[in-house]
């Protein structure tokens, strides 16, 4: 354990939206502005609720992680819809247990480190668009893959894939990083999916269907010694 250095707990967000979604806020605040200016009062209204609705898509609640040992949380908001044994990850053959999360333009786009670990490899695909509620879109749609090297030393890997209307992925960590369970990590705008890659082994506490919250819901329990 000693080559793990933890870095701080998540910090707190003074203002609860992620940056990415503020170059779209701004735009269309100033739209509305000069909408209202010129006296368009029914595009104005339009406007307001557009600019609310972005807002709401950027969303970034803080969330209280569970320090329980060993237990592994949802890396992003949204439905299961997949959870089983598969044989092989983004990085690696072997049987592990995958668990996919469709999130929709409703849920928060933010995504969450699962575990504590090291990164260890993120590998980009262009792909295409189809929707991110399909099975082929695992592997056949723009994903970036993220390889963690979890403290127990078993991989962990992270998929963020991009959906039929999110163009659009966001990763802030890099190779090398050590990052905390419940760090905010990227997003994926306006709806998409996330395959999570874990050790066969491990005591899955999710199944399809079920509403998972990133940071926040436990999806399994490790095996630790």
């Amino acid at each position: 354990m000693d080559k793990f250095s933890w870095p701080a707990p998540p910090s707190q967000t003074a203002f609860p939206v992620a940056r990415a979604g503020y170059p779209f806020i701004l735009v269309a605040a100033f739209t509305t502005a000069i909408l209202a200016l010129l006296g368009f009062t029914t595009l104005t209204l339009i406007g307001l609720v557009v600019t609310f609705c972005i807002c709401g898509f950027f969303r970034d609640p803080d969330r209280v992680t569970p320090v329980d040992k060993g237990v592994v949380v949802s890396p992003a908001d949204g439905k299961v819809v997949a959870a089983g044994l598969v044989d092989n990850s983004p990085f690696s053959n072997g049987e592990f247990m995958k668990i996919s999360i469709f999130m929709s333009v409703f849920n928060v786009h933010v995504n969450r480190v699962p575990y504590n670990g090291q990164v260890k490899e993120i590998d980009y695909y262009p792909g295409k668009f189809f929707s991110a509620n399909l099975d082929k879109a695992s592997e056949q749609n723009e994903h970036n893959a993220v390889w963690i090297e979890m403290e127990t030393g078993q991989p962990l890997c992270v998929v963020q894939i991009a959906g039929l209307i999110a163009r659009r992925i966001i990763c802030h960590i890099k190779p090398g990083d050590q990052v905390i369970r419940g760090q905010r990590f990227g997003l994926i705008c306006f709806g998409s999916r996330l395959d999570l890659y874990l050790p066969a082994e491990i005591k899955l506490k999710t199944a399809v269907g079920d509403k998972v919250k990133a940071g926040t819901s436990i999806l399994g329990q490790l095996k630790i010694e």
